[in-house]
């Protein structure tokens, strides 16, 4: 089932302001909780971790950028 244009976009505001922040905390302190990789490691690490939180909100993401698909078209009203 698809979400709409307008939950999509609601959706994606609330991952990126409450969910990415939370994630970045967690990523943060689970490699803390390791002794200091070089800095290479640490940085694959975190590139790593932020590709992998993107992947299952992919959908969610998708065109949200775009004009609303759903919308009616002002040519269409003359």
């Amino acid at each position: 089932m698809a979400l709409p244009y307008k939950t999509r976009r609601r959706l994606s505001l609330l991952i990126l302001l409450i969910g990415l922040p939370l994630y970045i905390v967690v990523a943060v302190n689970v490699v803390g909780l390791f002794d200091r990789p070089p800095i290479w490691l640490e940085l694959l690490i975190y590139i790593g971790l932020g590709i992998l939180w993107a992947l299952p909100f992919k959908a969610v993401f998708k065109g949200v950028g775009q004009a609303d698909p759903d919308a009616p078209d002002d040519d269409a009203r003359n």
